[in-house]
């Protein structure tokens, strides 16, 4: 089954350099996307089943030997993270399919998007299989080239303007990164994860520790945690609907997935601990206080965003098996709920011409579907009970609650704060938008909260309202049932989550990479 493994990254290239050569012919791009990305989805639960069942997955690219070759290492989190990635890539791509086929190519011309599509595919599922910090930085370069060229689909002004913003940011984490491996090359004379774990011990700690902050640096601009979360809120929600939702879904996921890498197998032993959790509860405050204050819905989920990485950092911070599992199932939640919400909004966007909660209203009699649409994912996001948001949360503030330290337990009060004022900010929007009738008066409690967001920022102008193909609505409504799952499969997904908790700490060794297995997946 390990002739399995590069097919997750070399059906997608495969497939973009085909829609490239048929750039003329729009049904065959859309095929050829849409068939590439379903078949990683099948080989990506193929592996999880085995990895899951036996060991871990090595391969040797080339037939050269670790640490001297490119190493693709498949264990449960990498399969489980490139499923769930495919699987929100196929329903963003039939969502952009409706938007195409109501709008022309305009917004997202299909020559042009369907080839990044599937290049930005390769470069996530790529960075989640790469067994060394070489290829893991490739990875990242393959979604950065990808992702500017999304990011700016339309050449208006403004996707200019925050596509050259996102685009010195990553490359400000590029160079990070970049210089961090060859002074890891430096030090250790390698750069395959496994090997790097093996000898960090050889080095000073002062060293490890400089190492250590160099790619935590890195990988947190990438995953969008304060203080280096500024450049998401405005990069985001000027690009296409379709655009927005899979970025908004992934690629701050890529940055958290190799953080967990790091922390976990790298320097395991050289804990920033106290510092993560610091940097959890700013990522969580202050970017739901950032939600709060904001008045267009692309805005709000933006800094939401923002606010529940801030978790996921929590979680990686306490650094037991149980908070790592957990974190990983928030991660799940995370990927697929924030994706749904986004396409939620795209919906609205057509439907009434705006994303402005000023501006919107009636929306719960005129466009019923879309309005349940968003009320479900939005309470899930916002944790009530018995969705996956709330699941993902109990379980790592219990997790927390097992370590019981004084910043422990103020990251607990943390969590519960952003998660309250998380459904504050969702519920807002929907008693604004969607509760609100068109022809109600200004209560003097509206009249306040209206003033109080006058003067947020508005990232959308008032358009003309568009048809919503029935493919836009279907791909919606089939990420609010996957969201759902999460809830009714919850056993056996978290029981996996915890499996990946409990071998994540364990060390993966060279010799085990030469046998084709893993620590981490037995």
């Amino acid at each position: 089954m390990s002739a399995l493994v590069p097919l997750l990254v070399a059906l997608p290239l495969l497939g973009a350099a085909i829609t490239l050569v048929f750039g003329r012919n729009t049904r065959v791009q859309v095929v050829v996307t849409v068939a590439t990305l379903a078949a990683v989805s099948v080989i990506a639960a193929t592996l999880l089943v085995i990895v899951d069942r036996t060991h871990a997955i090595a391969v040797m690219v080339g037939g050269w030997p670790a640490p001297f070759g490119i190493v693709l290492y498949v264990d449960r989190l990498a399969a489980l993270l490139v499923l769930v990635s495919s699987i929100v890539l196929v329903a963003v791509l039939l969502f952009s399919i409706g938007q195409g086929a109501a709008d022309g190519t305009d917004e997202t011309p299909i020559s042009i998007f369907n080839p990044s599509y599937l290049i930005l595919a390769a470069g996530i599922f790529n960075a989640f299989i790469a067994g060394d910090l070489f290829n893991l930085y490739v990875g990242f370069e393959i979604l950065l080239v990808a992702s500017y060229v999304l990011i700016t689909l339309g050449s208006t002004e403004s996707r200019i303007r925050t596509g050259a913003v996102y685009i010195v940011v990553s490359l400000v984490s590029s160079v990070l990164f970049l210089v961090a491996i060859a002074l890891i090359y430096a030090a250790l004379g390698t750069v395959n994860m496994a090997q790097i774990a093996e000898r960090m011990g050889e080095i000073p700690p002062s060293t490890q520790l400089v190492l250590h902050l160099m790619l935590v640096v890195a990988f947190g601009i990438k995953a969008a945690v304060f203080p280096m979360s500024f450049w998401l809120p405005d990069s985001y929600p000027t690009a296409p609907a379709p655009v927005t939702a899979v970025f908004a879904g992934l690629l701050t996921k890529v940055g958290v997935y190799a953080l967990i890498r790091t922390e976990t197998q790298l320097f395991a032993t050289d804990g920033i601990n106290t510092l993560l959790m610091v940097v959890a509860l700013a990522t969580m405050v202050i970017g739901i206080l950032g939600a709060v204050a904001q008045a267009e819905l692309k805005r709000i989920l933006s800094f939401t965003l923002v606010s529940h990485v801030g978790y996921m950092v929590f979680g990686l911070a306490i650094a037991t098996t149980t908070a790592i599992g957990a974190t990983v199932y928030y991660i799940v939640h995370h990927i697929i709920v924030q994706t749904t919400l986004f396409l939620a909004v795209g919906l609205v966007e057509r439907r009434a011409g705006s994303t402005s909660i000023l501006k919107v209203r009636g929306l719960m009699k005129a466009a019923p579907l879309i309005a349940v649409l968003y009320f479900v994912s939005a309470i899930n996001l916002g944790g009530l009970p018995p969705f996956s948001g709330f699941i993902g949360k109990f379980a790592l503030f219990q997790a927390a609650a097992q370590v019981a330290t004084p910043l422990i337990w103020t990251l607990i009060v943390g969590g519960v704060l952003t998660s309250l004022l998380t459904l504050y900010a969702l519920m807002r929007a929907w008693n604004l938008a969607f509760w609100r009738e068109k022809e109600d008066k200004e209560t003097p409690e509206d009249n306040e909260r209206i003033v109080h967001l006058s003067t947020a920022p508005a990232a959308d102008e008032q358009q003309e309202r568009r048809r919503i193909p029935g493919i836009m609505t279907y791909a919606t409504a089939g990420m609010v049932a996957v969201t759902v799952s999460l809830t009714v499969f919850a056993g056996p997904i978290f029981g996996l989550c915890e499996r990946i908790g409990s071998t994540l700490l364990q060390p993966v060794h060279l010799e085990t990479l030469e046998t084709g297995g893993g620590g981490s997946g037995t």
